[in-house]
């Protein structure tokens, strides 16, 4: 199954957030309640992740959803 860029774009853009603060996938994990292995598929572009998955991880940062999934500077 072929990833959606915007998944890939997402993805990185979380990475980089999540590297940004210094912390592990597990740290961001246990901050978003969501588990190590899901933060690894949507930082790899690997799924789509819904809407409250996506708040729960823009919470954990402590930004806005809409400052979370802002990709249009990533090019891919």
């Amino acid at each position: 199954m072929k990833t959606n860029t915007i998944d890939k774009k997402i993805g990185l853009k979380i990475k980089l957030e999540r590297t940004k603060k210094g912390w592990s996938q597990e740290k961001l994990a246990e901050l978003s309640g969501l588990s190590k292995n899901s933060i690894g598929i949507i930082e790899r572009g690997e799924s789509s992740p819904s809407i409250k998955t996506l708040e729960k991880i823009a919470f954990a940062f402590n930004i806005s959803l809409p400052d979370l999934v802002d990709v249009t500077k990533f090019e891919i």
